[in-house]
C-alpha cells in the first residue's frame, strides 16, 4: 500500500473535503495528480475507543460524485450480478477482502470488526465509494470490484478535479 504521512495540509485539504473534523488519520493512501489526498487511511479503532472498519475511506468530492452517480444508476446490481455468473470475479472479490483485512490489521486488530472489511466484500457490491478507495490506495488489480467502478466512472485520477471549476 503507498500510504504517505499525512501531512497538517492534508488534514486541512481532508477537512474541507468532508465538511468536518479529521480523526485518528494513519495517513493519505491515494493523491490527485495535483498532491491532495484521494483517499484517507484510518485506524481501525478511533482514540474514543469505537471501532472503525472503514480503513480507506475515499474523500475526493469529484470521486465520491461520479461513483454516485454510477451506484444511482444501477450498477451495483450488475456488479453483484457479476460476482454470481463469474467465479474468477467473485474469487478476485475474496482475495480483495483478505487483502484489505490484511492492511487494517497492520494498524491494530479490533475483534468486535474482525472479519469485516468494507463495501459489501466478500460477497456482496454494497458502496462503489469504499470499493473505489481500496482500489486507489492498494493499486490495480487487487480489489477488482473497484477497478471496475473506477474505470466505468466519469471521474479520473491522471486530472486534477480537486476544483470544482478546472
Amino acid at each position: 500500500m503507498p500510504l504517505t504521512e499525512a501531512t497538517a495540509a492534508d488534514i486541512a485539504s481532508l477537512e474541507k473535503q468532508l465538511g468536518r473534523q479529521m480523526r485518528d488519520v494513519v495517513g493519505v493512501g491515494a493523491r490527485c495528480v495535483c498532491g491532495n489526498p484521494i483517499v484517507v487511511v484510518t485506524k481501525p479503532r478511533l482514540s474514543d475507543g469505537s471501532p472503525f472498519p472503514t480503513f480507506y475511506y475515499l474523500s475526493l468530492p469529484a470521486a465520491t460524485a461520479a461513483l454516485s452517480t454510477l451506484e444511482a444508476s444501477g450498477f451495483m446490481a450488475a456488479l453483484q450480478d457479476r460476482l454470481s455468473s463469474e467465479p474468477e470475479l467473485a474469487a478476485a472479490y475474496v482475495a480483495a477482502h483478505e487483502a484489505y483485512l490484511a492492511d487494517r490489521l497492520e494498524y491494530g486488530s479490533v475483534p468486535e470488526i474482525d472479519g469485516i472489511s468494507a463495501g459489501g466484500m466478500p460477497v456482496r457490491v454494497k458502496c462503489l465509494h469504499a470499493l473505489a478507495g481500496h482500489s486507489l490506495a492498494a493499486g490495480p488489480g487487487v480489489n477488482p470490484i473497484g477497478d471496475i467502478a473506477l474505470e466505468a466512472c466519469t471521474w479520473k485520477q491522471n486530472r486534477c478535479q480537486c476544483d470544482p471549476t478546472v
